[in-house]
């Protein structure tokens, strides 16, 4: 499976969770912002950037990297990427922060003596997710990330122990109903042989206990008929689909409109993977 795109779906979520794995996150991590860049001459795609609140004062951008596959050039990119984007926006931001997630460290590049002086430093923190401990005692945040490298023989019970914490712990229902599809999503790229509701049979959870179904549910309400609730999925559909890439293509919208509901569930679901409006795109030219 492709674990980055679990955690950047969870990033997306939840920005604050990155500052969990770091050692003195920033006073402000709250009002974070996650989002991926492009880099011109050369071009550069820099997957996960946490940029601070826009104030008077420039705050420090984060930049981070999920590998769970052997790179023997990630530093390379990681800090060519880094460097050339933090030049370009150098009076945004007053400092630079990297971290790398890894599931342990035999996935690490072998050749690090080039970057010996950046990896020692305090700007540059390496986390490896197999060495952090007990994941029942891990912060909830922390043992979503822990989740990922769950073998599946184990998963199924440690995630139903997690939703259980997030019910306990979450301060309102709706933090609560954010983690389920958390863990929700993280199964569904760990099984990836079974459907969603496959996946929810397994977890004890149904339809009506998710986010997505919860605030679909709430537009439907508004309208008060069957043609509502449906819209209210094509709605939420949206929201993400602006939230994902910002600018949206001129049309989209109709098309939106003209998918039927298992379409937008199913571009729902495929919406976790795309990286760039071309993906997008190409999902459409499939679906007709």
């Amino acid at each position: 499976m492709r674990r980055d795109s679990i955690f950047y779906a969870l990033f997306q979520q939840s920005p604050s969770l990155l500052f969990e794995l770091v050692e003195h996150p920033p006073p402000d991590a709250q009002r974070y912002q996650f989002d991926s860049v492009a880099v011109k001459e050369p071009k550069f795609e820099i997957d996960g950037v946490f940029l601070p609140p826009e104030s008077e004062t420039p705050g420090v951008v984060y930049f981070c990297e999920v590998q769970f596959q052997k790179d023997e050039q990630l530093y390379e990119r990681l800090f060519g990427e880094s460097f050339l984007y933090f030049y370009r926006n150098r009076s945004r931001f007053s400092d630079w922060q990297a971290v790398v997630i890894y599931p342990d460290r035999a996935t690490e590049q072998n050749t690090t003596h080039p970057y010996r002086a950046l990896l020692a430093s305090e700007q540059v923190h390496r986390v490896y997710l197999n060495e952090l401990g007990d994941i029942q005692q891990l912060p909830l945040g922390v043992a979503l990330m822990a989740l990922t490298t769950v073998d599946e023989v184990e998963a199924p019970e440690i995630a139903k122990r997690l939703l259980a914490r997030s019910r306990q712990e979450a301060q309102s229902p709706g933090a609560s109903r954010t983690i389920m599809e958390m863990i929700t999503t993280i199964m569904v790229y760990k099984f990836t042989a079974l459907s969603r509701q496959e996946i929810e049979a397994m977890l004890g959870l149904n339809l009506k206990e998710t986010r997505v179904y919860q605030e679909a549910k709430a537009e439907g309400r508004e309208e008060g008929r069957e043609e509502g609730r449906e819209e209210g999925e094509r709605s939420l559909l949206l929201r993400l689909l602006m939230h994902r890439f910002r600018v949206l293509p001129e049309g989209l919208a109709s098309r939106v409109e003209a998918l039927s509901k298992q379409q937008v569930e199913e571009l729902a679901e495929a919406l976790l993977e795309f990286q760039t409006i071309a993906d997008l795109e190409a999902w459409f030219n499939q679906v007709g």
